[in-house]
């Protein structure tokens, strides 16, 4: 298993955001055999197709011997993660630093993302419908990048504040770049010579983009710019049992959901991989699970295996189909454990964690899988000696967290959260463990082998 544990580390290096996961996905899917829905136009058992919307939404089908319309196997896990987005106006300069205004996106503790080196990945798209890809922190040539803090011996104010408040929204501002301060102009200094004075280190930025991106400041106002975390996965621990890197949640479960898929074969009910967008702020969009998207998906594969397309057949498909909804789970900590119940909670190592239920305090906005579905799952995974775990996410009244489970769910399908145990979850740099890795890859595959 040496192998796929070295090709999801390199998942998580060359996948920081949801567009590059999407080209990861593809690649290895057109290795596979897969090809673009828009190059077929008629379906049967065997073959294999994906489709992609807005380029951050990807799904990987492969047809079954049995009809679509009784239902599928699907691996469904999001492929966005917590970060700082660049806002649509991003580069100030403020006295002699010049600076990239961000957003931050999803649930992340602040503080958390100053002081560390970061990495900026994304596209411009010009109004002549050119694109522009953008990579800067990640090659050991490259510069990153910083969000500076307060030095300890100033800090007594900020100090006093609590955790969530201590950092602003407003002040996650990466440095881009620092210029020899101007002399204070002449009082007759003209306007422009004096506004050209105070944005010398802006004016640097933006020569260099247009050198060597060809990207004007107008530009940005078009561009979706992620700030990630620089650096690669790495092996954690003496013993190298643990893995840390960036973007496990959701990542991990999208990586081995697509491992698996990637090695069926003529399954007997169709098999479907679906990784999304937007999880993070409430599966909300075009590409998020809120939308049509795996409606509209699906028509388009019943309508490549159907001689009349009908709206019945695909309530019926998505009423009778399987659903694992990929997703991680707070790993047992045990420098923490008063805010866990640690008999029903998911351990390092110990196997795949299913969460029969999801949501916060009193099973707000969960799914709560029927216990019919759940044995199926059980005997497909005991007759394989697959290890796995039933777990909730921290203690009742600490709070909780939700998944894409319940928008599944409302299609009338069996669906069960299943993923890994992570520490430090939504931190920049997470923890799980190359077991939990290697059996949720067994237990998908597993998985999509199921029967009615």
């Amino acid at each position: 298993m040496e192998k796929l544990i070295s090709e999801y580390k390199s998942f998580l290096n060359q996948g920081k955001t949801e567009r590059e996961c999407v080209e990861q996905i593809i690649l290895k899917a057109k290795k596979q055999g897969f090809k673009d829905i828009n190059e077929v136009q008629s379906l049967k058992a065997g073959d294999k197709v994906y489709i992609t919307k807005m380029n951050k939404a990807i799904a990987l089908y492969i047809i079954g011997k049995e009809p679509i319309e009784n239902g599928m196997n699907i691996l469904c896990a999001h492929i966005d993660s917590p970060r700082l987005d660049a806002k649509q106006n991003p580069i100030y300069e403020k006295d002699n630093i010049t600076y990239l205004n961000t957003h931050y996106y999803g649930g992340i503790k602040k503080y958390q993302w100053t002081t560390i080196p970061l990495a900026i990945h994304g596209v411009v798209c010009k109004k002549d419908g050119s694109q522009v890809k953008i990579v800067i922190g990640e090659d050991d040539e490259d510069p990153v990048f910083c969000i500076s803090d307060i030095l300890p011996h100033l800090a007594q104010d900020q100090m006093k504040d609590k955790a969530s408040d201590f950092i602003k929204g407003e002040d996650l501002d990466l440095i881009l770049n620092c210029t020899i301060p101007s002399k204070k102009p002449a009082e007759k200094a003209d306007k422009k010579e004096e506004k050209a004075a105070k944005e010398k280190g802006k004016k640097i930025i933006l020569d260099l983009l247009k050198e060597k991106y060809g990207i004007e400041e107008s530009d940005l106002i078009s561009s979706e710019l992620e700030i990630v975390p620089a650096g690669k996965a790495r092996d954690l621990g003496l013993d190298r049992s643990l893995i840390l890197g960036y973007g496990q949640d959701d990542r991990s479960c999208a990586f081995t959901s697509v491992q698996a898929i990637l090695e069926i074969e003529n399954p007997v009910r169709t098999s479907c991989c679906l990784c999304v967008d937007k999880e993070e702020i409430g599966s909300v969009g075009a590409t998020g699970m809120a939308s049509n998207l795996f409606e509209n998906m699906t028509s388009e594969i019943i309508a490549r295996t159907q001689k009349d397309y009908s709206e019945l057949v695909l309530r019926r498909t998505l009423a009778s189909s399987y659903m694992l909804s990929s997703d991680v789970n707070s790993a047992y900590d045990p420098l923490n454990a008063n805010l866990f119940d640690k008999e029903n909670s998911s351990l390092l190592a110990g196997g795949v964690a299913f969460q029969k239920y999801t949501g916060s305090r009193g099973k707000s906005g969960a799914s709560d899988a029927n216990p019919e579905f759940i044995a199926k799952i059980r005997a497909a995974l005991d007759a394989q000696n697959i290890s796995y775990q039933m777990a909730e996410l921290g203690k009742v009244d600490q709070g909780g967290g939700g998944t894409i489970a319940y928008h599944a769910a409302k299609y009338g399908m069996n669906v069960l959260d299943a993923g890994v145990a992570v520490l430090s979850m939504h931190a920049p740099w997470e923890i799980t463990a190359r077991e939990d890795i290697i059996q949720l890859y067994n237990c998908n595959k597993a998985f999509l082998k199921i029967e009615k």
